[in-house]
């Protein structure tokens, strides 16, 4: 399983319908209204690198969408 952070930029007047449509994604776990450059952060799980991929392809797609931006989970090792 890999985790991303998602932050989305959406069109003006258009948060609460983009908010809707990501509530239909079955990856995003959960969704968070911000304030600053971006308009939402959603919490993304997906079974690997690829599936991530096509989900958020997905998203960037999606009306209403302007841009995002993801940062993607990293695994380290202790020392």
């Amino acid at each position: 399983m890999i985790s991303a952070c998602v932050l989305i930029r959406t069109e003006h007047g258009k948060f609460q319908e983009v908010n809707t449509r990501l509530k239909q994604f079955k990856e995003i776990k959960q969704i968070f209204p911000v304030h600053g450059r971006f308009d939402v952060v959603a919490d993304v799980e997906a079974s690997d690198h690829e599936a991530l991929g096509t989900v958020i392809l997905r998203l960037n797609r999606m009306a209403g969408v302007v841009f995002t931006e993801t940062a993607i989970e990293i695994k380290t090792r202790s020392a």
